[in-house]
């Protein structure tokens, strides 16, 4: 694990070329991909699906060489496995039946009641853990509490998450509630993650950037701070990496408030201010602008090597600002990694 680049910069080593992975690197921008999930017949059962999941997982670490392979799945998945219908529609996405108010709220399971539903995650890792490659490591992840809870409230994706404001600010005990149960639930998703064979951890907050003033701290800054201070705890060398996406002036101090080992930025911010502001506190990941994975040419080359000059007085892993996009071509990715480990 000492030889692995990604463990290596999360343990706040400075390295001449910084490891690389891709948000949603494994995803439609790929045909392997799009075969695979034509297998499997749909994408909650090439979620369940150990072996598909695991090989699609695989995919751009074959193609790529990535420095780390993260874990094929989704963060609705907790959800589903709290009790809550999750259902995908072709061209859509996610659907939940919405959990938006009291009586709905208390009717989930409990934290340590998900991993029946989730055990095929779990297998997934395990199979992970046996055929990545020696130099390669492995992420597993879930979504923060506040972004899982805006699609639960909703029943879908919303462009403000509106419907999660309404609920948080008309039912403050139902919603309070609610976030406890995420809270556990990923606690235990996370952890046994770990003991299956990720060696790292990632917690999306996708919608951290909708939580403003004391909310922010509340909803995006607690829960972080709960669930790695137990994962912790119950895996005191795990490192843990933190997205709470267009946070802002929120980035600051992020890292030192939750304890997570590593930052992750998007593309709202430049890497001079990141390094600024946020690398000071250790390792930051990011935060490349996933449209160039589309546009590539010289834009594209001339990007990676400003983030990489950037991000080199400091632990760094270079990645996205957000996931990459299905009309992506993966020549832009091969070019991005080459410019990268160019020098």
């Amino acid at each position: 694990m000492a030889e692995k680049l990604l463990m290596r910069a999360l343990a706040g080593e400075t390295l001449p070329v910084p490891p690389a992975w891709m948000m949603r690197q494994a995803g439609r921008y790929l045909p392997e991909y799009r075969a695979t999930r034509e297998k499997a017949g749909d994408f909650l059962s090439l979620c369940y699906t150990p072996d598909l999941a695991a090989e699609v997982t695989l995919q751009p670490i074959r193609r790529f060489g990535f420095d780390a392979a993260i874990l094929f799945a989704d963060i609705l998945l907790v959800p589903q496995a709290l009790g809550a219908d999750l259902w995908f529609v072709t061209g859509e996405g996610p659907r939940l039946e919405p959990v938006d108010d009291h009586r709905k709220v208390a009717l989930l399971k409990r934290g340590e009641d998900v991993h029946e539903t989730l055990s095929p995650i779990y297998e997934t890792v395990r199979i992970l853990s046996r055929e990545l490659p020696s130099d390669v490591a492995l992420i597993g992840f879930a979504g923060a509490p506040w972004t899982v809870a805006t699609y639960m409230i909703a029943g879908r994706g919303t462009p403000d998450q509106g419907p999660a404001h309404a609920f948080k600010d008309g039912d403050s005990a139902a919603f309070e509630m609610l976030m406890a149960r995420i809270t556990e639930a990923t606690i235990e998703y996370l952890s046994a993650q770990v003991e299956a064979g990720a060696e790292v951890v990632k917690l999306f907050d996708s919608w951290a950037g909708s939580l403003k003033g004391d909310d922010f701290q509340r909803y995006a800054v607690d829960p972080a701070k709960r669930i790695i201070a137990e994962l912790k705890a119950r895996h005191p060398e795990l490192p843990v990496i933190a997205f709470p996406r267009e946070a802002g002036e929120g980035y600051v101090g992020f890292a030192k408030a939750t304890g997570a080992d590593c930052v992750a930025l998007d593309n709202s911010v430049t890497p001079e201010w990141g390094a600024e502001h946020v690398q000071v506190d250790g390792c930051v990941q990011g935060n490349l602008a996933p449209t160039h994975m589309v546009t590539g040419g010289q834009a594209l080359v001339d990007e990676v090597r400003h983030i990489r000059d950037a991000f080199s007085g400091g632990p760094h892993v270079f990645n996205l600002g957000h996931g990459i996009t299905p009309d992506a071509d993966p020549e832009n990715v091969a070019l991005m990694l080459e410019t990268l480990r160019a020098g």
